[in-house]
């Protein structure tokens, strides 16, 4: 699997600096970070589609297979990134492996349309805080149109304010490591 920053030739790295460095997620934290989403109430992996906007090489589309979702999607800018994780993702055979529908897609993070169920969202902070703002609009305007439960796992959380600024999430918890907001209707 090729799934570190060594290997991102020189093009993706310009070009992520102008959306997001390429940073993969440590194993170990995200172990942490899907406990703490466990622990929330009203939480059950098999209810939950778990999205990576800002997907890279598939790493952590790979950790999540480990957890019983319903289904598990990437979405990645950089179309070089994205066929490494589509590869990744082919390759992947694991005895830890609980969930095996992991679909990648190509396309900006900031206009992705959200599927209507309920979602487990990580970001890692795949975009810049214009983009951000409009991802979280896009998302805000889907649970207008159709209520459901959504956790967003923010790793690293560098603009958490955009997120807080939303009307239908609220923070949850989490560390200086991370942030976990839920739909306003999940907290109580």
């Amino acid at each position: 699997m090729n799934t570190t920053s060594g290997a991102v030739a020189w093009r993706e790295r310009l070009l992520g600096m102008f959306h997001s460095p390429y940073q993969p997620t440590e194993p170990e934290l995200f172990r942490e970070m899907l406990a703490a989403v466990a622990g929330h109430p009203g939480f059950e992996f098999p209810d939950f589609t778990f999205i990576d906007l800002g997907s890279g090489k598939g790493r952590t589309l790979l950790m999540a297979a480990d957890y019983p979702f319903r289904r598990i999607v990437g979405v990645e800018l950089l179309p070089a990134l994205h066929a490494i994780a589509a590869a990744n993702v082919k390759e992947y055979k694991s005895e830890s492996q609980k969930c095996s529908a992991i679909d990648v897609l190509c396309g900006d993070a900031a206009e992705y349309e959200f599927p209507l169920e309920p979602i487990l969202l990580y970001l890692f902070n795949p975009l810049p805080e214009v983009g951000l703002r409009c991802m979280v609009a896009n998302l805000e305007q889907s649970l207008q149109s159709r209520p459901r439960r959504v956790v967003v796992l923010y790793h690293n959380p560098q603009l958490e304010h955009v997120v807080a600024e939303g009307s239908l999430l609220g923070k949850a918890g989490g560390t200086h490591q991370y942030s976990i907001f839920v739909t306003n209707s999940m907290s109580s």
